[in-house]
Parts: structure tokens; C-alpha cells; sequence
């Protein structure tokens, strides 16, 4: 497992103070406002404020103080320490533990890897099957029978996964 956990990514700059402009990696971006400190390539910085908007997160950190300063962290990802995280409510998993996880059906079959997580209101998962297919598929809660990130499997009902998937190439 990864010892941080990516949150957010810096998209701009905001204002001349050294704010910046963050899309929210998270199911819920309240949590910015409780945050002490973020990890932005390696490097701890204290966060000093943020506000959390519809479709974004301000985020100001400690230290960054003017707009240009602020422009060099365009494109970066924010990481905390994952013993810093909030902790998840049961059956929640961190994003970076579900990727790499192989979708296992109840008979044993391999269906294919997770290889990303689209959050919504509905997580959308995509994986790659064994032949190199692309299929995605809504993390449903009556397709899904469990999910083990110690082991990296999640195991689904076939016939479900089969009519919630979309299958590409």
C-alpha cells in the first residue's frame, strides 16, 4: 500500500495572494478545511486556509504567498500521509487501494484488473482484461460480493458485472 494518499490537483493559480485553484480527488472536499498539512512532490507544506466551492477547492499553504509563486504548482497533485487521512466509514476504500485490484467472479474467473476510479456519485471503475480489452463498470453494491485490498481482489456476481459492463476495443 502507498504510504500517502493523492487528494487533490492544483489546476491554477487563484488571485495574488498565492492561493490556488484544487479539483478535490476525494468524495467529500469538506475535508480540505480540516487539513493541516499536504504533500506536494515530496515536500510538507502547511496549509493556511481553504475554502471549498461547488466545483473546486481554494486552497492556501503556508509559505506561498504571491501568484507566481502559486503558478509553479499548476498540474501537481496534492498527497497526505495516509496515517494523516480521515479515516473511511466501513465499506470505503481509498482510490489508491483499489487500483491494481483483480476482478475476481464468484467462480473463481479472472475478469480483469482495476486500473482506474472515476469518482461520482457512483465510482466508476476501468480495468484491463487478460487480453488487453478496456471495460468499465459502476461500483454497484448488488454486483459487488466483497472487496479485499490487503489481498487486491474484488469479487463480483458474473452475471451482474456482465450486464453493468461496458467492454471498449
Amino acid at each position: 500500500m502507498e504510504n500517502t494518499l493523492k487528494i487533490g490537483l492544483i489546476t491554477k493559480p487563484h488571485g495574488i495572494k498565492g492561493e490556488m485553484r484544487v479539483t478535490p480527488l476525494t468524495d467529500d472536499p469538506a475535508r480540505f478545511k480540516r487539513l493541516k498539512k499536504v504533500i506536494i512532490d515530496g515536500k510538507n507544506y502547511g496549509v493556511s486556509g481553504a475554502i471549498v466551492a461547488t466545483d473546486a477547492v481554494y486552497l492556501s499553504l503556508s509559505g506561498i504567498t504571491d501568484r507566481n509563486a502559486a503558478e509553479s504548482f499548476r498540474g501537481k497533485f496534492l498527497r497526505v500521509d495516509r496515517e494523516d487521512a480521515e479515516p473511511l466509514e466501513e465499506n470505503t476504500y481509498f482510490i489508491a487501494d483499489i487500483i491494481g485490484c483483480k476482478v475476481i467472479a464468484e467462480s473463481g474467473k479472472t475478469l480483469c484488473t482495476v486500473t482506474e476510479v472515476i469518482s461520482a456519485k457512483t465510482d466508476i471503475f476501468t480495468g484491463e482484461t487478460e487480453d488487453g480489452k478496456i471495460v468499465r463498470f459502476p461500483f454497484l453494491r448488488d454486483a459487488l460480493l466483497s472487496v479485499d485490498v490487503a489481498a487486491k481482489t474484488i469479487t463480483v456476481r458474473e452475471k451482474r458485472f456482465g450486464e453493468i459492463s461496458l467492454y471498449e476495443n
